[in-house]
């Protein structure tokens, strides 16, 4: 979830799905498996350019994500956007199961586990970022959810002590602040009418919130034997679930229902929470998780060139400046970048 960083894949034959952290979350939410069982990538095939074709409509999709975000948000309230995402995702993700002849799983542990990521990794981080995106520009939300690889680098050595930080990384992770911190400019003044520093920290919240889980998916769900389908499908219809019992309380707000705001609810949830994630699961599978996690630095580039041209946004300096500090961080943090080190 966005994202919403959020997909593994499992040796072909298995099809079961450990997870590691270094792609983008749902809202955007792929995952990708840990390097020491990571599918080996295939020779290149005559269905290598419908697997490239995937990869970027996976990138778009996820990019998009935070355009369509905005644009429910102009008839619906950030739960009604929260509980409809995760509706028309789990009925997309459900219909892929079906057609994949997936099974649901049987292990009531495997269903605790679930439960509680349906709430970390998808209901929470959803209704955080649709609220902060009320009042921050759909670029620069797109540009702070890629610190979610940040996250899960920091959280998977600190509290799941699923792996030991080196020195990229703890050096990624604080490059990575640093542009957040840019991003935000706290010297330009923080106005109250714009919700101040809140917003950027509900948007922070939400990518915690992929690191927690994705962290989470590494320690207790990375030999389940289930496919990432199956395990998004549950862990989405289990949110989706939630939301709507919690529609009395938080999402009775009048509804304006446009054209646009129905059909950008509807990609929303069946593209950037349903389909996307499938695309990405063959990209994996093909590509390998190394390869495919690239898709990290395409759906910020996506974000904030739609909200240029389509939501008119205006970029700040400090934006783009701070977008290549983070880019800089999550290359550190994923250990795609190499410091030299010191000769004796």
């Amino acid at each position: 979830m966005s994202h919403e960083n959020p997909a593994a894949a499992t040796p072909e034959r298995s099809g079961a799905a450990p997870f590691d952290g270094d792609e983008p979350a749902p809202a955007t939410v792929p995952v990708a498996l840990p390097e020491s069982t990571e599918a080996a990538p295939t020779a290149p095939s005559s269905s290598d350019t419908w697997i490239a074709i995937q990869f970027g409509l996976a990138g778009l999709v996820w990019g998009a994500s935070f355009l369509f975000m905005a644009l429910a948000l102009e008839g619906l309230s950030p739960a009604q956007v929260a509980t409809g995402r995760t509706v028309f995702g789990a009925l997309t993700l459900g219909l892929i199961a079906l057609v994949t002849r997936d099974r649901l799983p049987r292990d009531r542990r495997v269903w605790g586990h679930l439960a509680v990521l349906s709430v970390t990794f998808a209901a929470l981080p959803y209704l955080l970022f649709a609220w902060a995106q009320q009042y921050l520009a759909s670029g620069v939300t797109s540009i702070l959810n890629a610190t979610t690889p940040i996250w899960t680098a920091l959280l998977a050595g600190l509290l799941f002590k699923v792996e030991t930080l080196t020195r990229e990384q703890i050096i990624g992770i604080a490059v990575g602040t640093l542009g957040v911190v840019v991003i935000v400019g706290p010297w330009q003044g923080l106005g109250v009418g714009t919700g101040g520093i809140v917003p950027y920290l509900a948007v922070l919240g939400a990518t915690a919130c992929y690191g927690v889980s994705l962290s989470y998916m590494r320690r207790f769900l990375r030999d389940s034997g289930l496919s990432a389908i199956m395990l998004s499908f549950v862990m989405i219809g289990l949110a989706a679930v939630w939301m709507l019992i919690l529609t009395p309380a938080i999402g009775l707000d009048p509804v304006t229902l446009t054209p646009s705001v129905v059909i950008a609810i509807v990609l929303l949830g069946a593209l950037g929470t349903g389909f996307a994630y499938a695309w990405n699961q063959n990209v994996v599978r093909v590509w390998g998780a190394t390869r495919s996690a690239t898709v990290t630095y395409i759906s910020p580039v996506v974000g904030v060139a739609l909200g240029v041209l389509i939501l008119g946004e205006v970029l700040v300096w400090n934006e783009p400046v701070g977008a290549l500090l983070v880019l800089l961080g999550v290359l550190l943090a994923q250990r795609r970048l190499r410091l030299p080190t010191r000769r004796r």
